[in-house]
């Protein structure tokens, strides 16, 4: 074979060559300094990143003949021997292919005997977590006690499937990916050695692929070589390697974030006409919002694997939008892959993915929001009760009866004739009663807001209307006036409305009012202590009385516990008639569908 990959040609075949494990290569070297290397060595680690190396390096160095601590020297007759593969007491075992009890056995037996040319017998095994579990247990007791002429190097890519008896016979050593800028100057050294150049964007794909894989990205570096002509341009590796062009990658990005739905879509036409892959192009783009994200936290730059002018037009678009709305976005995106997963059309669900996201507005901070309000408050623009009441626009076109509808009708009164002159009021604010200028018994009992709770001392209003308003509540009669004062509760309780509806008869003697119900489902809530309290108050505001509320129930169902005499369908009944039931379907406008029932007898 004449002609050698760079994954071969570049093996690294001295410590000083070995990049990115400095750690690792530092113990190993003091360990041969100072006579202290372990029997056996397992190293572990992602794929490409020098496991296999290291163990042929330490197999050299533990047998060199030179004098010298910086070892192996490569000159030696071991050194030679191991570097061309002919050394006799090397023993290099590939663990997937020879995984038996019965290839152990004969390892066993071999390494009984001295060495023949060296002064050690080294057994490495690769990938050794494919050994079956009777091979590990045929091999507990030499690796515990081996003879003085022989060492073990074990290397895997799943440290998690050696048996943990294994693992302490072992002296662990776990290698990490490479840096990118590591890896970064250690192509740019080989394509130089090649008399080849290669454009910087270029080289960044090969390593952003590579992803901390030394090997794997020397595989990619030689499939540019073997492409492009004298200078590797970023379009060559784009094209030779499959991947999505940054731009097309960048412009649709932008898309999404500002809402260009055409832009979008012919991103994603190029795309599926370049043949891309959907699971690559799905990581590539939440890889984008990663970027952004990690571009809008401070002192995240070196978790960015990216050229510095690349970084900064991240950087740049990253500064137009919130957090939020790229947080949002990205979450999106992650649940678009969900959902490609298990669709024939993945396609359609990238574009009504793209249709939402773009159609998704930028997302404020409810923080922000709360800020403005309490601007506005402070300067007395708005009220609490303005701000929170819809408009007339917002207010859906209902068929309900008139008098849960507000309506306001023109009064003819000899105030409103007389001339307006402007008059300095101070401004209202949220703890003081908004007066109106025609008089409060104009207005239905329903328009009138509940005063908030005051924050602090403010004007109170005129003593004249203040009185009127106390003698028309004081006026009210509860029997005359209860559906008043159910339309009153239906913008404050809707929910303690509708189980005072469900009332039978209502009787009052003295400071009592006692409400009959032939139910105890419909009052179940409403008896609660806090809630009782609560509609005494309402009471209190509406018909100006301080009433004690009672509650008559039939004497059959005074015994919350008495159900066993219930059939389903009355504790259907009851269920679907249960206050929150209702309340439920109100606020979320939708039908009970169906109602199951589990009566413990």
């Amino acid at each position: 074979m004449s002609y050698l990959v760079l994954a071969r040609k570049s093996r690294p075949q001295t410590f000083d060559e070995v990049i990115g494990q400095k750690p690792v290569v530092k113990t190993l070297r003091n360990s041969l300094s100072r006579n202290r290397v372990a029997h056996a060595i397992l190293f572990s680690g992602v794929r490409g990143v020098g496991k296999t190396t290291l163990a042929r390096i330490m197999a050299k160095a533990i047998n060199c003949a030179s004098t010298d601590d910086n070892v192996p020297c490569n000159k030696c007759t071991s050194c030679v021997e191991i570097t061309s593969g002919s050394a006799l007491d090397l023993y290099e075992i590939d663990g997937a292919s020879n995984r038996g009890i019965q290839e152990i056995r004969e390892l066993k037996e071999k390494i009984r005997f001295l060495p023949t040319s060296s002064k050690y017998k080294i057994i490495i095994i690769d990938e050794v977590h494919m050994l079956t579990t009777e091979a590990f247990n045929a091999l507990l007791k030499t690796l515990e006690e081996p003879p003085e002429h022989v060492y073990f190097i074990f290397a895997t890519t799943e440290l998690h499937k050696i048996p943990i008896t294994i693992l302490s016979r072992c002296q662990q050593y776990e290698l990490k990916r490479i840096e990118a800028e590591e890896l970064s100057t250690h192509f740019g050294r080989l394509i130089e050695a090649e008399g080849r150049t290669i454009e910087s964007q270029a080289l960044s794909l090969i390593v952003r692929e590579a992803a901390g894989s030394v090997r794997d990205g020397l595989s990619l570096l030689d499939q540019a070589l073997s492409f492009s002509d004298e200078c590797i341009t970023t379009a060559d590796v784009v094209e030779v390697l499959g991947l999505i062009d940054r731009d097309i990658l960048m412009d649709l990005t932008q898309a999404l974030l500002t809402g260009d739905r055409s832009t979008a879509f012919m991103s994603l036409d190029q795309i599926f006409k370049f043949g891309m892959d959907i699971k690559r192009f799905c990581t590539d783009l939440i890889g984008q919002f990663r970027t952004l994200l990690l571009c809008k936290i401070p002192d995240c730059k070196p978790l960015v694997d990216l050229p510095e002018d690349e970084y900064q037009t991240f950087l740049e678009l990253a500064s137009q939008h919130p957090t939020e709305a790229l947080h949002l976005r990205m979450n999106m995106l992650i649940d678009m892959v969900e959902g490609i997963g298990r669709s024939s059309q993945p396609r359609l669900i990238l574009e009504t993915t793209f249709l939402k996201i773009a159609e998704v507005g930028n997302v404020v901070p409810v923080t922000s929001i709360l800020e403005k309000f309490e601007q506005f408050l402070e300067k007395g623009e708005i009220t609490e009760a303005q701000a929170i009441a819809p408009t007339a626009q917002d207010q859906p076109q209902t068929n309900e009866p008139k008098k849960k509808q507000l309506k306001r009708e023109p009064v003819a009164t000899e105030r409103s004739k007389e001339p307006k002159t402007a008059v300095e009021t101070p401004p209202i604010k949220p703890d003081q009663p908004t007066t109106v200028p025609n008089p409060p018994q104009q207005i239905e009992e329903h328009q009138r807001p509940t005063p908030p709770i005051p924050r602090q001392p403010k004007p109170t209003p005129p003593e004249p209307e203040a009185a009127e308003t106390k003698k028309n509540a004081q006026a009210r009669n509860i029997d005359e006036d209860w559906d008043s004062f159910l339309t009153y509760l239906h913008d404050k309780a809707t929910w303690m409305e509708q189980s005072l509806g469900h009332v039978k008869r209502r009787t009052v003697e003295g400071r009592t009012l006692s409400l009959h119900y032939d139910d105890l489902i419909n009052c179940e809530l409403l008896r609660r202590k806090e809630f009782t309290t609560e509609l005494e108050q309402f009471l209190l505001d509406f018909f100006g009385k301080a009433l004690k509320v009672h509650f008559i129930l039939p004497a059959a169902q005074m015994d919350e516990g008495n159900t066993s005499s219930e059939t389903i369908q009355i504790a259907r009944n009851k269920l679907q008639n249960h206050p929150l039931i209702i309340a439920a379907t109100e606020v979320f406008r939708g039908d009970v569908s169906d109602v199951r029932v589990n009566i413990k007898k």
